[in-house]
């Protein structure tokens, strides 16, 4: 009998790609991958411990997981293992806990585990392919290039969790990639815990980022680029310039800003001023037209006052993102931040998150109208079918992250067409 597993995961683009890696290789040896509100033979959470809203989620899934069926195997993995420790988690009612490092041998950590408690064999052991997914249906992956952190924000736990800074050989991603590519794969999204650190543990083998996407746009069957995140450091002349000549590479940066206020900035160890930040967004837009700039920016974070704050509301006007996800501060013990005075109460964090949404809905409609009325022809690369006022349309993403519609016909998933794209009555932006 086929033994089933059902996946829940929790947090960064980084947990979603190894999510996607562990779901590929389980299938591959004969498991079945069902959704996880099924009854199954083996419940695995990715976990996430970012914040304590990401703590407090993963212990809800872990119970969750309980509640469907008592009798499973619930394995937790991840950074809430990593922070929290195996007996902490053990705790909760997992079965068994695997810490980021070890999520590659996820296969044989369970049937390891089973034999040792003496249960029943969880790999199938029959019609292996009936398990197997089917990703030519999918057209864009998360593709880890790099892990750990060596930046030590004051807020942030991640590099306790994750680890030093380590990047993957170029020949490996590269590999990955072309598999990929025969699945039906044709969009990457350069992910990592510090992208931008990528390559600096092995300065001995002269990879840098830009050789890394290069080296992914000569592969066949690649038709995009993402990268996931940025340090504004990053952005030079010379890294700008090379970018733009790589064909493939999306015009969508997410810089990662935090606050707007310099004051702030020194306190959370970012190393960079707002001065420096927006001269990197004026050489990505000096090389790229009109290209899409998001960020990240935590409000409410300790002795944040709010006149500092107004500088965060200023600075995000004055760049003009097309999209800003907010963070309300969370608390991390072991973090300096945490130590900090001035901790303010939910209802500031609150307050100020949704002065940043409201200004976020401005700016995202501002920048969609600005591309919609230039006229200029867009690409969509095509993903799944939602239907619109009782419509079906295929849903896909132009070069520059905008959402369109296409109506049924004008192509299948994996496809790019092209055209102009317009809002309708219901604020819906279709390619015509």
């Amino acid at each position: 009998m086929v033994k089933t597993v059902a996946f829940h995961n929790l947090g960064c683009k980084v947990n979603s790609y190894e999510t996607e890696k562990m779901i590929r290789d389980l299938s591959e040896n004969g498991y079945k991958v069902v959704p996880f509100d099924q009854r199954a033979d083996i419940y695995i959470i990715n976990t996430c411990s970012v914040t304590n809203i990401a703590d407090r989620k993963s212990r809800q899934m872990i119970h969750r997981a309980k509640t469907v069926n008592p009798d499973a195997l619930i394995v937790a993995a991840g950074c809430y293992v990593n922070t929290h420790g195996r007996s902490v988690v053990e705790a909760e009612g997992v079965d068994l806990c695997v810490l980021n490092e070890e999520k590659k041998e996820i296969g044989s950590i369970i049937e390891r585990y089973c034999r040792e408690n003496d249960l029943p064999d969880m790999k199938a052991m029959s019609d292996p392919g009936s398990g197997s997914l089917n990703p030519s249906l999918h057209t864009r992956s998360f593709l880890k290039v790099q892990d750990g952190c060596d930046a030590f924000c004051s807020y942030c736990i991640i590099p306790y969790a994750r680890g030093r800074i380590s990047s993957r050989r170029i020949k490996d991603v590269v590999e990955e990639v072309r598999g990929l590519t025969a699945d039906g794969y044709s969009e990457f999204v350069l992910t990592g815990i510090h992208v931008s650190s990528y390559g600096k543990d092995r300065p001995e083998d002269g990879e840098t980022l830009t050789d890394l996407i290069k080296s992914i746009s000569d592969t066949d069957g690649v038709k995009r680029i993402r990268l996931s995140s940025l340090e504004p450091r990053i952005i030079t002349d010379g890294f700008a310039d090379e970018l733009s000549h790589i064909p493939q590479l999306c015009p969508h940066f997410h810089l990662s800003l935090q606050s707007g206020s310099d004051s702030v900035l020194k306190r959370m160890n970012r190393h960079y001023t707002t001065e420096e930040y927006y001269a990197g967004v004026e050489l990505l837009r000096k090389y790229f037209e009109d290209p899409a700039l998001t960020t990240d920016i935590i409000a409410g974070f300790p002795g944040e006052t709010g006149g500092e704050f107004d500088e965060t509301v200023d600075f995000v006007n004055r760049v003009g993102f097309y999209e800003t996800h907010i963070f309300k501060y969370s608390r991390r013990k072991g973090t300096a931040a945490d130590r900090m005075p001035g901790q303010h109460t939910e209802t500031v964090k609150h307050e100020r998150s949704q002065i940043l949404s409201e200004l976020n809905r401005k700016n995202k409609r501002i920048f969609e109208d600005r591309h919609i009325k230039s006229g200029k022809i867009k690409e969509l690369l095509l993903e799944d079918i939602e239907r619109i006022d009782g419509r079906e349309y295929i849903s896909g993403y132009t070069r520059e992250y905008i959402k369109a519609y296409v109506e049924i016909g004008r192509g299948h998933a994996g496809d790019i067409v092209t055209g102009q794209i317009i809002r309708n009555g219901n604020g819906d932006i279709i390619l015509t």
